[in-house]
């Protein structure tokens, strides 16, 4: 957080003695903290214990949530089976219909199965490598601008956030989103050391296939990038804008060439695009996941049109009981290591690598939060992991910094306080829990002991200050350690996870599987809007009897129920109606030119209709005609019609 002025030349130094102005107009161009100094003989093993913890973290017991969200599991499966369904982002190998999203993360899922097989291995090993990865490059980053220790403690955080534990297990797109911001925040920094347009491209790049990967949400880290490299490149304003604008070029590039691809692509010879109400992707882009997540006007959507809301909105958001499990430990230590950074780095050269870094860790945390605090549409928990990276970076750069200058009164202060304001939230998030109620007064009475120590380490002896050190690091990582070692423990599946254990947390509850549960039950009915149950023994011998003769061995309404009985079956099934039941398609006079040409075999489940308030009712009219027209039968609990019967 010091600004440290580099050192010149003898002759350089000579000619700034002659010519103090001089000196003075040519430091405002040069990069004035110096680099980080040299890795420590312990900083490479440390840094493996990191990374393999990590890989063990995230790794172990994977397979026990199954099929995780079989949503993205089911278009996975479909990808390995159909180049098309990879590309498109198809939620059957048939490309009836896409999933809500771009398939970014599709892709990387869908040749992990073609390789290793359709499994749950197959599909959640690559997002667990992504959380190694993520920790490993925000590490790279950091010790960058603030030193390997600064890296480590940052890593170590990010890796022992909740909600990074919940997504890193998990195969939703947040996973590669998380990676790839990261990965332009290193772009970022290393374009900020010599001005480089080509790095800072390369983060236009990075943020334009986050893009891919969960569309608009990934430019919120933009803000702060450009304000960074705006202040602090040590190079000419016009030369920053022209490299702010090559850089814009590059993400519009690595985002756009998809939209306009499916754009131009013939509309006949693809999938229709899940989420939208026009078979558009710029629709589903800029309306439903776009800023109808804003605004809360998302068509369709079982929240949109005066639906279903979202919860309260407001600063407080990310504290209350739905999202602060996953991410609020450690958010208001970010925010006075945010603070502490600015002040110390208020007289600092304009150059200064220090204070271009708070600004890009801390508008990429503050940006963020805002939009998630306030953000009127979609918006579910695990969204959190967004922030993690920022609220790493930040406590890792403070808490070593501080502890670097502990000599001074105000250091001190500021890292005893951040101590006791960290223990004193975990202690207010754990003590309403019936889960582990120990810890709750075990972490305030060690963080303020911790406190206390850190006030007056530079008094201390080396031993007992580097005590008081690792007190204070534990006390700093207890409460969000511990809820993410439950998290890593707990099966979490379904549409909406949640961060921590599978009971006894009140509202911090995570979302957990099992039998009858999100995504793990096998019989006992059809799935619904945000579960999935697997069907039974007889129905899937049902399904998978002549499937080949079909397009798709069935048919039925809302994406949840067709991945189950598609990842059971292993034979395409029709998404009717998209995610919630409300996309149009296909119409009604479609599907009764596919059940004419026999290309649907069953259609699944009584009374599954739309779940929105807004958009088509295409998906109902389908399931009303099924229903008045062929006769039914029950197996394994579910309404099944033989479309190839009489009618």
């Amino acid at each position: 957080m010091t600004a440290v002025t580099s050192g010149a030349s003898p002759r350089a130094g000579g000619s700034a003695t002659r010519n103090p102005r001089k000196a003075a107009l040519a430091s405002r161009e040069t990069v004035v903290t110096p680099s980080p100094p040299a890795p420590r003989t312990w900083h490479r093993p440390a840094l493996a214990v990191l990374l393999l913890g990590t890989a063990v973290l995230y790794l172990w017991d994977l397979g026990a949530s199954g099929w995780a969200n079989a949503f993205y599991s089911a278009a996975a499966q479909a990808g390995s089976e159909s180049w098309k369904a990879l590309f498109f982002g198809s939620s059957d190998a048939a490309n009836a219909i896409t999933v809500d999203k771009t398939p970014a993360a599709l892709w990387v899922m869908s040749l992990s199965a073609r390789v290793f097989g359709v499994n749950a291995w197959s599909i959640l090993v690559p997002q667990a490598l992504m959380g190694v990865g993520s920790v490993w490059l925000l590490h790279a980053t950091v010790k960058r601008t603030s030193g390997p220790a600064a890296g480590l403690v940052a890593g170590l955080v990010l890796a022992l956030t909740p909600a990074a534990a919940l997504m890193f297990r998990f195969d939703n797109p947040d996973a590669l989103l998380v990676l790839l911001l990261v990965a332009g925040a290193y772009c970022v920094v290393r374009a900020l050391e010599k001005a480089s347009p080509r790095w800072l491209a390369l983060a236009g790049v990075a943020v334009g296939f986050g893009f891919l990967a969960k569309m608009l949400q990934a430019f919120l880290v933009l803000p702060a990038f450009a304000v960074a490299y705006l202040v602090a490149a040590p190079v000419s304003l016009g030369k920053r804008l022209l490299h702010l604008l090559g850089a814009l070029a590059a993400t519009v590039a690595a985002a756009g060439w998809y939209l306009v691809v499916v754009a131009l692509w013939p509309a006949a010879d693809r999938p229709f695009i899940g989420g939208s109400q026009t078979n558009s992707l710029w629709e589903l882009v800029f309306g439903y996941n776009g800023f109808g997540r804003i605004t809360g006007d998302e068509v369709g959507s079982v929240g949109g049109g005066g639906g279903r809301g979202w919860g309260s909105t407001g600063l407080t958001r990310l504290f209350g009981s739905e999202m602060a499990g996953g991410i609020a430990w450690l958010i208001p230590a970010a925010l006075l290591a945010l603070g502490a950074g600015l002040w110390f780095t208020r007289r600092a050269p304009r150059t200064d690598r220090s204070r271009a870094a708070l600004l890009l860790w801390g508008g990429w945390l503050l940006v963020t939060a805002l939009v998630f605090s306030y953000m009127g549409g979609i918006i579910h928990p695990y969204y959190t992991v967004a922030l993690a990276p920022a609220i790493a970076a930040l406590v890792g750069t403070a808490a070593v910094q501080l502890w670097r200058l502990r000599a001074r009164p105000s250091a001190s202060g500021l890292l005893s306080g951040g101590v006791a304001l960290t223990a004193l939230t975990a202690y207010l998030l754990l003590s309403g829990s019936s889960w582990q109620p120990w810890l709750a007064p075990a972490v305030l009475v060690g963080g303020l002991l911790a406190a206390v120590g850190l006030f007056f380490a530079a008094h201390l002896t080396r031993w007992a200050a580097s005590a008081v050190a690792v007190l204070g690091l534990v006390v700093l990582l207890s409460g969000t350690g511990a809820y993410t070692l439950a998290t890593a423990a707990t099966t979490h599946s379904g549409a909406i996870p949640s961060a921590g254990p599978s009971s006894g947390f009140g509202g911090f509850r995570g979302g957990a599987g099992g039998p009858g549960g999100f995504g793990g039950g096998r019989g006992g009915g059809p799935g619904s809007l945000l579960s999935t149950t697997l069907p039974g023994a007889s129905l899937t011998a049902l399904l998978q009897q002549d499937a080949s003769r079909y397009t798709w061995t069935a048919a039925t309404v809302l994406s949840n129920a067709a991945a189950g009985y598609q990842l059971a079956s292993g034979a395409p099934v029709m998404a009717v109606g998209g995610f919630n039941g409300t996309d149009p398609y296909p119409t009604l006079e479609q599907f009764q030119q596919y059940v004419a040409a026999g290309r649907i075999h069953y259609f699944l489940g009584d009374g599954m209709t739309m779940q929105g308030s807004t958009g088509s009712d295409a998906a109902q009219q389908i399931a009303e005609w099924v229903a008045s027209t062929y006769q039914s039968t029950t197996v394994d609990g579910v309404t099944v019609y033989d479309l190839t019967a009489a009618a």
